[in-house]
């Protein structure tokens, strides 16, 4: 389907379109070949990833309180009979929310140390598009909660990323090379980011 203007000649719109093709066809092959993480179901065994280990999980009926903990391979969720998928996935984002930003607070202490940057406050939301974020006006680092399901060198490197913008707004070769001074390795990480668990191919970072 093509989107143009309404006046927009249909002879114009096909050459245009023509032109396009070679580009079309492979953003369209990228994306029949790109890996996908399947659909959450939330029952035993299934697969489930925290700071880049794979884990199993195990779901446990219980008239307590609902509560998730790690033991050894397997997440524990111990939830009440008949809990509804939304209300389990709830509690895991929540879960997984709480796991980040436990990790994440000595991480964003220590980079900011290095990078000679203080009282910047670190955020963790849902967000649908990006890694993270970095607001300058606020002085404050957002970081995606699906970031709780990375290695740890990736969840830095994303710390390191939007501090950068600290110094430099746009991914120019100015951001690159302040990046490049405090994680020299930052490209090679970043291309494992955008692999499965949740891999986001289009992503710019």
């Amino acid at each position: 389907m093509i989107s143009a203007p309404i006046r927009m000649r249909k002879d114009i719109i096909r050459v245009y379109t023509i032109s396009k093709l070679s580009w079309i066809k492979k953003q369209r092959e990228k994306l029949i070949k790109q890996d996908r993480e399947p659909k959450r179901e939330y029952l035993d065994k299934e697969s489930h990833y925290l700071f880049g280990k794979r884990y199993l999980l195990k779901v446990v009926e219980s008239k307590a309180k609902p509560f998730i903990h790690v033991k050894t391979s397997t997440i524990v969720l111990s939830i009440p009979k008949n809990t509804s998928k939304p209300k389990i996935k709830k509690l895991i984002d929540e879960w997984y929310k709480l796991e980040l930003q436990q990790k994440t607070a000595k991480l964003m202490i220590n980079a900011q140390k290095k990078m000679g940057l203080t009282e910047i406050e670190l955020g963790i939301r849902k967000m649908k598009t990006r890694w993270g974020s970095y607001i300058p006006g606020k002085k404050k680092v957002w970081l995606n909660t699906e970031l709780a399901k990375k290695p740890i060198d990736c969840i830095e490197y994303i710390i390191y990323h939007e501090l950068t913008h600290a110094f430099e707004k746009t991914h120019s070769t100015k951001f690159k090379s302040i990046l490049s001074h405090y994680l020299p390795n930052w490209k090679e990480i970043r291309k494992r980011l955008n692999q499965l668990p949740t891999a986001h191919v289009d992503w710019e970072y």
